[in-house]
């Protein structure tokens, strides 16, 4: 069971694993709670956007949509490696998934296939945007990768969380591709040894 870190640990733990970092509004209040509780925490989910362009997708991850309110993500990591903070508590980005997943993440084993969406992620997930169109063709930047890599760190690291404790999308919610254009299995090597 792990406690959600406060805004200023969350801001200070980033910088300290050398995460260039943008505040964004009024970033620290600006959350979902009361469509419920965030937490406790077991990890960190990774998605990619589908958009073109930093200054779009930060504001989109920031307000959301009709559909969906904002914001969409704690950290929205963009092409140049910047992370742009836009909330801080419960965030839409996860959505249903499996449960199974989640006692997976929770024990730090190897994750099952995910078929059923069960169980609600954005109560127990920290949540990355990357800006990419998500169309397995859009290139992920050296310095964008190691932005997402030391942005995982940084939330494992304070929780004393392995890198089994870092999710795709696309393995937590059935019907998900994202991120699309590097592994989870890659991103989780970088991230063990990051920790080492």
């Amino acid at each position: 069971m792990a406690t959600p870190l406060s805004a200023d640990g969350f801001l200070h733990r980033l910088r300290a694993e050398g995460v260039t970092v943008v505040e964004v509004g009024d970033w620290r209040h600006h959350n979902r709670n009361h469509k419920g509780p965030w937490g406790p925490v077991h990890g960190v989910m990774i998605h990619h956007t589908v958009t073109r362009g930093a200054a779009r997708t930060v504001e989109l991850c920031r307000t959301g949509h009709d559909a969906l309110p904002g914001p969409l993500c704690h950290g929205v990591i963009t092409k140049d490696g910047t992370v742009h903070l836009v909330g801080h508590g419960r965030a839409n980005h996860a959505g249903l998934g499996d449960d199974e997943v989640l006692r997976a993440v929770i024990a730090e084993k190897r994750l099952p296939p995910d078929n059923e969406a069960n169980t609600d992620g954005n109560r127990h997930f920290y949540g990355f945007e990357c800006e990419n169109l998500g169309d397995g063709e859009d290139p992920w930047p050296p310095a964008q990768l190691e932005a997402i890599e030391r942005a995982a760190a940084a939330v494992c690291r304070h929780h004393g969380w392995t890198e089994r404790s870092v999710i795709g999308h696309l393995e937590w919610q059935p019907g998900k591709v994202d991120p699309r254009g590097f592994s989870m299995t890659w991103l989780r090597e970088r991230i063990r040894a990051r920790l080492k």
